[in-house]
């Protein structure tokens, strides 16, 4: 419930340039995937796991071989009409079709296990740096990477993680079948002599090299054909996570648009959002409609090409028909692993948007946790038992070069000892919300140095309190654990604050955000406050717009922490009768000449 601050208007402009995904370049983003693995903790289960898929792979290629070799004895078989032959190739087909079946089970099982535990370990560390040392907060103010990056927390990761997987085992796959068959091929080839009029030659492996200039005029096509892909994809994703972000402020705000009567108008920015995504999958289907025409049309051609090539062979009498139909299936294995480009052309361009949507976003931060805030206000660790607040002035902008347009403390370099009740009250246009930010660590931008003290127990409450979802108990302790608290102390710290009508339901999950109005709301951060009793407290104008039983109850409240150091940022009278605080003031600075600027207000 603590150490949370609510949303603070973004800034019109970055301080410090954040790399955008087209910046990016391809090997960055696999150093980053690439480094990050190598950290995971589930990197020696998905070796383990690759380790064992190499080697059905293996055993698999084996197969396959053996499958091809049977090609022969079985089609020379039905040319001499030989039934014995026949029933004894049909065996032998079972056996290796068994041995290959029980091989397609197991691998499809190792390779749902390893795109689990690839994701597991990437969407785990995604997060984690998400959510370290504020940087998700501080990406916010500084890029456009942070204001929705749950498609690229949940969905990119998914399918970046899933598609890793499942194109590296096609590539592996695809290279040891070239390998395993290229040589079959080769031999099948290599002794054919062409006839033309009088002249006789031979190309030594023809039909390996048929198999090599068929799929690389494929490649080519598909390269010329579905260049925009990866561009598409990405574009058609970040439309998406435009689309959800929307729909989810809309599913949070029901009540506000209610009251508005403002359906019409969230409709019509949720169409607007709807008609982005419509036209950019519009988009990426023409275009993978035009490369089907690549795909599909070499695909149906491979049918009948591996025939023509070896018919030469065939027809001048020096190859059998089972010889006809291996070579026609050694080919068709060449020229699959040859193709497999061609066959994964989408699928690597969708791969290579969501590489570069999570390595973009996880770029920025790790940048943000190797290189400090360029804001100008340095937070730090001072003395035991005392804060101060040196030579502070907050900047209400973070664009611009004059770090003084805002507002500064009138005292010079207060310093506000333990158990010590302050007011810090302002100029009127003030945003004090940006103090209690910056005395919180969030908003840097501006000059001075703000040392906390030495001790960690300081809390900062919010006017609009971070209510997570799950049991009271569990909203009334946040942070914390729950379990360090005892259920007789949660109750009485309800009941003090007046909440007594929930103070049976600490095991109650629901959305308490929803179910308690703003002053109960406050009071349930207020019922926080006794359970753990800190020593120094900064609220953020916190009274304000409470109704009066309400004030007067806190008040109390306040009154039973007064062996705290209580920090109240704000315009409150209460607080001032209740506690009697020494008082600091704000005064608005601006750089000259300077245009009249609007307002801003808590």
């Amino acid at each position: 419930m603590f150490n949370t601050v609510p949303d603070t208007p973004a800034p019109a402009s970055a301080p410090a340039h954040q790399a955008t995904p087209a910046e990016l370049s391809l090997r960055r983003q696999l150093v980053i995937s690439g480094s990050s693995f190598w950290a995971s903790p589930l990197r020696n289960r998905i070796l383990l796991l690759a380790t064992a898929l190499l080697a059905i792979i293996l055993l698999t290629a084996y197969g396959q071989i053996l499958l091809n070799s049977w090609n022969a004895p079985f089609y020379n078989s039905l040319e001499r009409r030989d039934l014995n032959a026949f029933i004894a190739e049909l065996w032998n087909f079972g056996k290796i079709a068994g041995f290959l079946l029980v091989l397609n089970v197991t691998q499809t099982w190792l390779n749902q296990m390893t795109a689990l535990y690839m994701r597991e370990g990437l969407a785990r560390q995604v997060v984690d740096e998400w959510l370290a040392d504020r940087r998700a907060y501080r990406l916010s103010l500084s890029s456009p990477l942070g204001v929705n990056p749950d498609q690229r927390l949940h969905e990119d990761t998914r399918k970046l993680a899933e598609m890793t997987t499942s194109l590296s085992i096609g590539l592996v796959q695809a290279t040891i079948l070239l390998v395993s068959f290229i040589g079959v091929l080769w031999k099948l080839s290599s002794d054919f002599v062409f006839h033309y009029r009088d002249m006789s030659f031979s190309i030594p492996g023809y039909m390996v090299w048929g198999a090599i200039l068929y799929a690389g005029l494929a490649s080519l096509f598909s390269q010329i054909i579905g260049w925009n892909l990866t561009r598409l994809n990405a574009t058609r994703y970040a439309n998406e996570a435009e689309l959800r972000f929307s729909l989810m402020r809309a599913s949070e705000n029901l009540e506000a648009i209610a009251l508005a009567r403002g359906e019409d108008t969230e409709r019509r920015h949720i169409h607007e959002k709807l008609d982005a995504v419509v036209t950019s999958i519009r988009r990426l289907a023409m275009a993978l409609t035009n490369l089907t025409w690549v795909t599909a049309g070499f695909g149906w051609l491979a049918t009948i090409v591996p025939i023509l090539i070896a018919s030469p062979a065939y027809f001048a009498g020096t190859m059998s028909f089972g010889g006809l139909m291996m070579a026609a299936a050694a080919f068709n294995q060449v020229h699959s692993a040859l193709r497999w480009y061609v066959s994964n052309y989408d699928s690597i361009a969708d791969w290579k948007a969501n590489l570069m949507r999570v390595s973009a976003l996880r770029a920025a931060l790790i940048d943000m946790g190797e290189q400090p805030v360029d804001g100008g206000i340095t937070v730090v660790s001072g003395e035991p038992d005392r804060l101060t607040l040196e030579g502070l002035a907050i900047a209400s902008r973070v664009e611009g070069n004059c770090e003084q347009d805002g507002f500064r403390l009138k005292e010079k370099d207060p310093t506000i000892l333990a158990g010590n009740h302050v007011m810090i009250n302002g100029d009127q246009g003030v945003n004090r919300k940006l103090l209690f930010n910056a005395i919180a660590g969030l908003w840097p931008y501006g000059t001075g140095r703000i040392l906390l003290p030495k001790e960690d127990d300081i809390l900062f409450v919010p006017q609009l309190e971070y209510l997570p979802g799950g049991k009271l108990r569990s909203v009334l302790a946040y942070p914390l654990a729950s379990a360090g608290f005892t259920d007789d102390a949660m109750i009485a710290a309800l009941e003090r604050v007046g909440l007594a009508r929930i103070a049976g339901r600490l095991d109650e999950s629901a959305r308490w955000d929803r179910l308690l109005d703003k002053d109960e709301q406050m009071a349930l951060s207020f019922a926080g406050l006794i359970l753990r009793k800190p020593r120094w407290i900064v609220f953020n104008d916190v009274l304000e717009g409470l109704e009066s039983d309400t004030v007067t109850r806190l008040s109390g409240v306040l009154t039973e922490l007064s062996g705290s150091t209580l920090i109240y940022i704000g315009r409150s009278g209460a607080f001032y009768d209740t506690l009697s605080p020494s008082l600091l003031h704000l005064e608005r600075t601006r750089c000259e000449p300077q245009e009249e600027t609007e307002k801003v207000t808590n």
